[in-house]
């Protein structure tokens, strides 16, 4: 039987002309879902979450084309397609979580649409912060030209990614892999990510860089099996469930799926491919699917506060909770499954470096 979190279906408290009605009806709709964390199956509870934040965004790009035709710039002049990166592109957003988004327009041509969706980015990252998504740090939004583009200018600048394979430009192809159509065009979506991977097959070093850029991440345990927490600042003594448990099992997950040519961008779609290809030990990759579960309600559960009506969390457990059994256990076990999934990926890449690659 489907768990039911909400009072009324998301479609209907979604459903909004105006940007202050949806910001209240998410701020409506979060706290219901807040509420009912504790006794909720944490993969059924992040899936509604993640719906919700579809549909605020859904929405979001419906307000901000008529917010256009208003202004006089008329509706799209060509076809589009608004994408997702980052924890919305796996469908792993927290309820505070940022924008990570892009868009992909038509090579169609038309005269006025370079305007039209240079104020249509902007505009859509101004109506999201709105709606209650803190503008990305990193820039990658919308509004930024270097996320924006036509079909063909994505595969230039893919094209140019893979022809220069040092720390950033495979940190833009590793943020791109997880690439998910939102709204608009989704055949523009579809032919940008079977160039993506085409780009990978065709660029055998590829995958080497990629590995390179996984395999640094924050130790976790000590070389006695001790939990590592913050050292310093305000978090001293408190666990970063982002950066030392979520993340490093995403960046596994995403790794081992490029090396397979695993479409998905859904973590735990991501594990569940590899498990039926046994990509790796069948044993740690069902660690790995538990692990990452355990690390999606210790990322909900961390300590939040509200803002505005909106939640805020810094993403670390109190040292007091963390501490505590079985909660303990739980995190020990699941960073020592962290750590041997950062084993399997150093031996990886020792041997390709001594391949050359």
């Amino acid at each position: 039987m489907k768990e039911s979190f909400l009072d009324l279906p998301l479609p209907d408290l979604m459903n909004s002309d105006s940007i202050e009605t949806l910001r209240n009806k998410r701020i409506l709709v979060q706290r219901q879902l807040y509420q009912s964390l504790p006794k909720a199956d944490i993969r059924s509870w992040v899936k509604t979450v993640n719906e919700m934040h579809d549909y605020v965004m859904q929405q979001a790009v419906i307000i901000c084309e008529q917010q256009l035709i208003e202004a006089g710039y008329g509706p799209p002049p060509v076809a589009y397609s608004f994408i997702v990166f980052g924890s919305a592109g796996r469908c792993e957003q927290t309820l505070w979580s940022d924008q990570d988004n892009g868009l992909i327009i038509s090579d169609e041509e038309h005269e006025g649409k370079e305007r039209y969706f240079t104020e249509f980015g902007k505009r859509l990252a101004d109506i999201l912060e709105q709606a209650g998504y803190e503008k990305c740090r990193g820039k990658v939004m919308c509004s930024e030209p270097m996320w924006r583009k036509t079909l063909s200018e994505w595969h230039t600048q893919m094209d140019n990614w893979r022809a220069d394979l040092s720390w950033e430009p495979v940190r833009n192809w590793i943020i791109a892999s997880d690439m998910r159509h939102m709204y608009g065009d989704k055949q523009l979506a579809v032919s940008w990510k079977e160039y993506f991977y085409e780009g990978i097959q065709e660029t055998p070093a590829l995958a080497a860089a990629v590995l390179r850029n996984t395999v640094r991440h924050k130790a976790t345990l000590n070389v006695l099996g001790q939990i590592v927490p913050e050292r310093f600042g305000e978090h001293a003594g408190d666990f970063d469930v982002k950066y030392g448990i979520y993340i490093p099992l995403v960046n596994a997950s995403r790794c081992l799926s490029i090396q397979h040519g695993i479409y998905e961008s859904s973590t735990l779609k991501r594990l569940e491919r590899l498990i039926q290809l046994e990509a790796a030990s069948l044993a740690l990759l069902e660690m790995m699917q538990e692990a990452f579960l355990t690390s999606l309600r210790m990322r909900n559960s961390t300590p939040v506060r509200e803002l505005d009506g909106l939640y805020v969390s810094s993403g670390f457990m109190l040292q007091k909770d963390w501490r505590q059994r079985p909660f303990f256990h739980e995190l020990r076990e699941s960073l020592g499954t962290v750590k041997k999934a950062h084993r399997v990926l150093q031996r990886q890449l020792r041997f390709l470096e001594r391949r050359g690659l």
